[in-house]
């Protein structure tokens, strides 16, 4: 069946986003035990993923949680929200965006609520891509088999005339079971490769 269109991750594909150290940073400024921060943090992290918490409450609930002042609170949020949206990965982005108005166009992100406000402001994601399906949005995450059938229906298409690229085995599956093609992302030359040889 042919393709008619192309679904990207965001983080670790569009974005290139290596551990910045954020974590043991703060582990250590608050002298916690490696690993304690994201224990206490847990809930906190898959209720911001799939939008059943605000983002003033994740940010009154991690002050709680770490014991932080306001002023350590904001430092916090900044540190996140910096290795959260890492750095533009410009050549991927660029061949993305040259896709339309060949095939329709989306990005499939297991996100966290901010992160649709901060993406556009950063990187004008919303201005390469027909559709944009956030986790946090509409409450699901990959990879559950409703987020990819939610996104083909979205874009118009049946999942077999779909390809999806994922930095994440796991996702990729799950957009496999789902009927799609899938291909997971190690470099953008693979990349570009399996992705051309998709769409022939």
């Amino acid at each position: 069946m042919q393709v008619r269109a192309v679904v990207f991750d965001i983080g670790g594909v569009l974005e290139d986003t290596p551990a910045t150290g954020v974590v043991e940073k703060w582990e250590a400024a608050l002298r916690l035990r490696p690993g304690e921060l994201n224990e206490r943090l847990g809930g906190v992290w898959r209720a911001g993923e799939i939008g059943a918490i605000s983002e003033a409450e994740v940010r009154a609930s991690i002050a709680v949680r770490l014991r932080l002042d306001d002023a350590q609170a904001e430092a916090f949020m900044h540190d996140i929200w910096t290795e959260y949206l890492g750095t533009l990965n410009t050549e991927l982005a660029s061949y993305f965006g040259g896709l339309r108005p060949r095939y329709r166009t989306a990005l499939l992100s297991n996100s966290f609520v901010g992160a649709r406000e901060r993406e556009q402001e950063r990187y004008g994601f919303g201005d390469i891509t027909d559709l944009i399906v956030y986790s946090h949005e509409v409450g699901m995450a990959k990879p559950d088999p409703r987020i990819y059938r939610l996104t083909c229906e979205r874009l118009g298409v049946r999942p077999k005339q779909a390809v999806f690229l994922d930095d994440q085995a796991d996702f990729v599956d799950g957009a496999l079971e789902t009927g799609m093609r899938a291909i997971l992302y190690e470099d953008n030359d693979q990349a570009f490769g399996d992705l051309e040889a998709a769409l022939r």
